[in-house]
């Protein structure tokens, strides 16, 4: 998977909305700098050509109402048509992916459709290219906030609501996204990624996270299943097609595909799974899972050889 592009507002995705965000951010910029130039240069004006007599009535209500009035209306009605564009109306066959914020991770869940099985991961999303996706987002600790700055802006999840958000990309790569409102202790340590590619490899993907595990074989593979089993890990995750069934942890059925762990906080392979592994609270401290202490370095690798084949 190719590198994230930078997490920068001042790079919006072409046909996002955080494009539509960035030109009206222009437009009140240059709407804010006519007022700003007209008051000015009166002010100048009144300097440069000493005491005279004006009509002052002309004055207030020209200069002092109706200028400011007039601007300000274009630039009001101009957010309003931008707002308005920005949420766009959905439809039964958009595509509709729920995510739910946790601390400090997220679970993403994709609707099943056309009797396809419900597609689970964590820590990213897929979306397809030139359609735009519904995102349904909630919480169920605290205030977290999701914020994609080159696709969309940012929206609040709020424990028992499910607000929503309308996202499109028309370049392909990977967009890096962060919580934007501080959640508690690793607050800074929870982001995720955002694949937009062709809605082709994007059909076969989803297709793929949606069927259980393939359970590869190999002289670690199989070691490192049973290490799995035999440190706990599954009491708090999920591999579909094996008996790990947990639901406090991140769904691992897939993860060997992901772009990075941990919440993004680290580029996903063998060395910084087993890392990860052996000690999140040195990684991420307070985060809910453990340090594995019962694993030697041998079996670190093994085990995370065998996740990095759950693709």
């Amino acid at each position: 998977m190719s590198a994230a592009r930078p997490q920068s507002t001042l790079d919006p995705a072409t046909g996002s909305s955080a494009s539509a965000i960035d030109e009206l951010g222009l437009v009140l910029y240059v709407g804010a700098a006519v007022i700003l130039a007209v008051v000015s240069l009166l002010a100048l004006l009144g300097v440069l050509t000493g005491p005279r007599s004006v009509n002052a009535r002309r004055w207030l209500i020209g200069g002092g109402l109706i200028l400011p009035a007039t601007i300000l209306a274009a630039l009001f009605v101009h957010a309003l048509i931008v707002g308005n564009s920005l949420m766009a109306k959905t439809h039964a066959s958009m595509l509709r992916i729920h995510v739910t914020g946790k601390q400090w991770w997220w679970e993403v869940r994709y609707e099943s459709a056309d009797g396809r099985p419900e597609a689970v991961l964590a820590n990213e999303l897929h979306i397809p290219l030139g359609r735009p996706v519904e995102i349904l987002l909630g919480s169920s600790d605290v205030i977290h906030s999701f914020w994609v700055p080159a696709l969309a802006g940012k929206v609040d999840m709020i424990p028992g609501r499910e607000t929503r958000l309308i996202v499109r990309a028309d370049r392909a790569g990977v967009y890096r996204g962060q919580c934007a409102e501080y959640c508690g202790a690793q607050h800074a340590l929870m982001a995720f990624h955002v694949v937009a590619e062709p809605a082709a490899r994007f059909d076969t993907w989803l297709t793929r996270q949606s069927q259980p595990a393939i359970q590869s074989t190999g002289p670690q593979i199989e070691p490192g299943r049973d290490l799995f089993f035999r440190g706990g890990c599954a009491a708090c995750h999920t591999v579909r097609g094996t008996e790990a069934a947990g639901r406090s942890g991140p769904d691992l059925t897939h993860v060997g595909s992901r772009h990075a762990i941990a919440a993004g906080t680290l580029r996903n392979h063998v060395g910084t799974m087993a890392g990860w592994i052996a000690g999140p609270q040195d990684i991420k401290p307070a985060s809910l899972m453990p340090n594995s202490a019962e694993y030697t370095g041998a079996e670190l690798r093994t085990l995370s050889a065998w996740l990095m084949s759950l693709e």
